[in-house]
Formats: structure tokens, C-alpha cells, sequence
């Protein structure tokens, strides 16, 4: 069953504009450690900064919390499954919040899909609950 779903789109030069101006206080604030080391090895490192804050976004609107509730930017990051495919981890309130919205005898499983194309990254977010076995 399907218990949320989140879009963003994200303008690829606002983040490069705040990656400039702010350094790494912006870098800290919003991504894990995670996402800075993968995104900082790009050659444009921008374009994954873009796609990892979309993901943000998407998934706090899969959520219903916004970027609201005691939900903050580092508590959900995008990590890399052994295949590459990306996906979500939640930590702090916003795992607290997926726990809530995941009914009993249920797992939640979160899917992410990122997409770039100058000047816009895209994030798209479904928050599956799947039967325990």
C-alpha cells in the first residue's frame, strides 16, 4: 500500500548560487556526510547537490510533514544501494514520523528516483508499506 507520495523540482543554478555565496555552512546544514563526499567528487558538484536537496523536498512532501514538524534537511539523506540505486534514509523525526505512518504489521520501504537536465534536477518519492512476512 501506498502511504506517500512526494515530487520536487529544483533549479539546478539557485543551488550552485548557494553552494558560492554560503560554502559549507550550506553544505552542513542540509546533507549528510554521505552526500557531501559523493557529491563533492562530481565534476559538477551542483548538479548532485540539486538532485540530493529535490530528494529532501520529495520526500518531506511524502511524508506530509514539509520542511516543518521537527523534519530538518539532514535527518533524511540519499544513499546508494549496492546496485546504485538510490534510495532514502531517515534518521531522528523524520524516522520517528515514517514509524507513525507505517501501520502495524507493515514495513515501510521508500523509493527514489533522481533525474538531472540543466538547468533542473528532479526527485520523485513513493513511500511504500509492505506486509511483514
Amino acid at each position: 500500500m501506498i502511504i506517500g507520495v512526494g515530487a520536487d523540482l529544483c533549479d539546478i543554478r539557485r543551488i550552485q548560487d548557494s553552494l558560492d555565496r554560503f560554502g559549507d555552512r550550506f553544505r552542513n546544514r542540509c546533507f549528510t556526510e554521505i552526500e557531501r563526499t559523493r557529491s563533492d567528487r562530481k565534476p559538477d558538484a551542483a548538479w548532485s547537490y540539486a538532485k540530493r536537496f529535490a530528494a529532501k523536498e520529495a520526500c518531506a512532501k511524502a511524508l506530509g510533514t514539509g520542511m516543518r514538524r521537527d523534519v530538518y534537511w539532514k535527518d533524511m539523506g540519499v544513499v546508494n544501494q549496492r546496485s546504485g540505486q538510490p534510495t532514502l534514509q531517515l534518521t531522528g523525526p523524520a524516522a520517528d514520523h515514517l514509524v507513525r505512518l507505517t501501520p502495524p504489521g507493515h514495513t515501510a520501504k521508500i523509493h527514489l528516483t533522481l533525474s538531472d537536465e540543466h538547468p533542473y534536477a528532479l526527485a520523485f518519492v513513493v513511500i511504500e508499506a509492505l506486509p511483514l512476512s
